[in-house]
C-alpha cells in the first residue's frame, strides 16, 4: 500500500469508539512489509494539536523529544490563552505591553494590614 504514497496522516480522537479503522490503517503502515515496499514515505513524527481557540500547534518528534516535554508546551500555551481570555473578558487589551522603563522599576510589594486581635 505505501508504495504509492509519499506521506500518511492519522487523524483520530483517542477517546472516540469509532477510531478502531484509523488504528488499525496506521498499524499496517507501520508493519514492515508496508515499510519495506516504500523506504521513501518516513515523514518525520509529529503531533499537531488545536486548541480551542482555534490556533494549530505541530510538535515534530525530534531526538531526544518527550511526551512529557509535549505536554508541557500544550500546557503552558493553555495558561497562556487561558490569561488572554481573562484581560478580554475584563475589557483589558491583549497582549498587556509593559513600558520599558517599567520593566526597570523596583517593586515595593503589597502592604498588607496587619490585624491585631481585641483584648
Amino acid at each position: 500500500m505505501l508504495k504509492f504514497l509519499s506521506r500518511v496522516v492519522v487523524e483520530y480522537n483517542p477517546l472516540d469508539p469509532r477510531k478502531a479503522a484509523a488504528v488499525e490503517l496506521l498499524a499496517q503502515c507501520n508493519g514492515r512489509k508496508a515499510k519495506d515496499s516504500n523506504p521513501t514515505c518516513s515523514p518525520p513524527p509529529r503531533v499537531l494539536v488545536t486548541y480551542l481557540n482555534g490556533a494549530e500547534e505541530a510538535f515534530v518528534a525530534a531526538d531526544g523529544a518527550t511526551a512529557q516535554g509535549m505536554r508541557d508546551q500544550i500546557l503552558a500555551r493553555g495558561r497562556l490563552l487561558e490569561t488572554e481570555q481573562l484581560f478580554r473578558e475584563a475589557g483589558e487589551k491583549w497582549p498587556v505591553v509593559i513600558p520599558e522603563e517599567e520593566l526597570g522599576m523596583s517593586f515595593p510589594g503589597i502592604k498588607v494590614p496587619l490585624l491585631l486581635p481585641f483584648r
